[in-house]
């Protein structure tokens, strides 16, 4: 079928591909095996001397969160060593950006470092300029498969990670800065999402580069990121959405902290698997010139199943949790808002598309299709909600 196939070899798995310059193992494997109880110690330290400090000030919840992450990052660390040199990246910069404001948010407008730099709003731009400067190498690496390209762009798009996720930890200490009751974890209206959405769609993609040991479809994903840098600028300038504000009532709870960052892993996943199928039906009516450019189609289907299965799984915990927080502020666990509809048709649709490879064996230009729509349905339930409809989420209206 040209459509759809029926495998019988669904649950095979397709052997990383071995192009783009990526060596097997990247020359400092071994040494970043070595420092990893090193790094550890640090992390768990760091979590020590948090409790001793502010235990007293976090509830329960909190503490089971702050563990949970120390022991989710201990984990991580160990399967992807470059995340322990971006934490140590970011732990340093906003340490020192912490230590620059000295309790006063004004300095950010007179201090060098702050206000070029390391403030929220700088490191914000320098994440932005970073991302289209990783674009545009992705795709002279793509387009003259050229190694050095290719390396810049990944440095580049690890740069551009580094800026934006030191961008939201100085923005949070700087909303503490302007009261202790507004501060927040800033993950809280559409500015603050789109930043995480960039770095969470950066991190799965480079991770995947990493582990299929090609570069071929980073310009397909970094376009997807300089869309939504695209909409974060216009925001900002348009709408002065990049000020810190006070939290709604019904934001202010723990709950926050694992829903929001567990649905935009879905999204993220969602977004870069729509990517991926318009490299697989290029791959599959574009020719030699991009068959010579991407990975085969068995690892394309195959990244495009995993992709869409860790979204999947992502998505269906922060419903779940969505759900419990929704009890607890609204009174009820569902209400039929735009919002909760709208998810439940995203869900209802990626669920519908992994039975369908899973069960029946479908695969793909059908398949490649309907990750790519499932974008459109994803989109809408992200942002066309907020636009268009009103109701319970009408914290997140443009």
């Amino acid at each position: 079928m040209s459509g759809a196939n029926i495998s019988s070899g669904v649950g095979m798995s397709v052997a990383p591909l071995v192009m783009d310059t990526l060596p097997a193992e990247d020359a400092g494997a071994v040494d970043q095996r070595r420092y990893y109880r090193p790094f550890i110690a640090l992390l768990w330290s760091a979590c020590a001397w948090t409790l001793a400090r502010y235990g007293r000030a976090m509830d329960g919840y909190e503490i089971i969160i702050l563990l949970g992450v120390a022991a989710i990052l201990t984990w991580l660390t160990r399967r992807y060593a470059p995340l322990r040199t971006l934490l140590l990246a970011v732990a340093a910069a906003s340490l020192a950006a912490i230590v620059l404001y000295r309790h006063d948010l004004t300095r950010a407008e007179t201090h060098f470092a702050l206000k070029y730099f390391l403030s929220s709003g700088a490191a914000t731009m320098w994440m932005c300029v970073l991302f289209g400067m990783a674009t545009l190498a992705y795709a002279l690496h793509w387009w003259r498969r050229s190694p050095y390209a290719g390396q810049l762009a990944t440095a580049l798009a690890w740069a551009a990670t580094a800026a934006g996720l030191t961008a939201m930890m100085v923005r949070w200490r700087e909303s503490y800065l302007i009261a202790a009751d507004i501060g927040h974890i800033p993950i809280s209206n559409l500015y603050e999402v789109f930043v995480l959405f960039c770095l969470i769609t950066a991190l799965v993609y480079l991770y995947y580069e990493r582990e299929y040991r090609t570069r071929s479809l980073g310009v397909f994903v970094m376009t997807i990121i300089s869309a939504a840098i695209g909409f974060l600028l216009w925001y900002s300038s348009s709408r002065g959405a990049d000020a810190i504000q006070p939290l709604v009532p019904a934001l202010n709870s723990y709950w926050m902290k694992i829903h929001v960052p567990a649905n935009f892993i879905g999204y993220g996943c969602f977004s870069i698997a729509a990517m991926i199928s318009v490299a697989y039906l290029l791959r599959e009516r574009g020719g030699a010139f991009f068959a010579a450019r991407l990975p085969p189609a068995a690892v394309l289907d195959e990244l495009l199943y995993k992709i869409i299965a860790l979204g999947f799984a992502f998505f269906t915990l922060a419903t779940i949790l969505g759900a419990l927080w929704a009890a607890e502020a609204w009174g009820g666990y569902w209400s039929w808002d735009p919002k909760e509809t709208w998810a439940l048709i995203v869900w209802l649709n990626y669920a519908a598309w992994l039975h369908l490879r899973i069960v029946r064996g479908w695969e793909g230009r059908v398949m490649a299709w309907w990750a790519l729509v499932g974008l459109l349905v994803t989109s809408f339930a992200f942002l066309g909600v907020n636009m268009f409809l009103s109701g319970l989420h009408s914290y997140g209206q443009l």
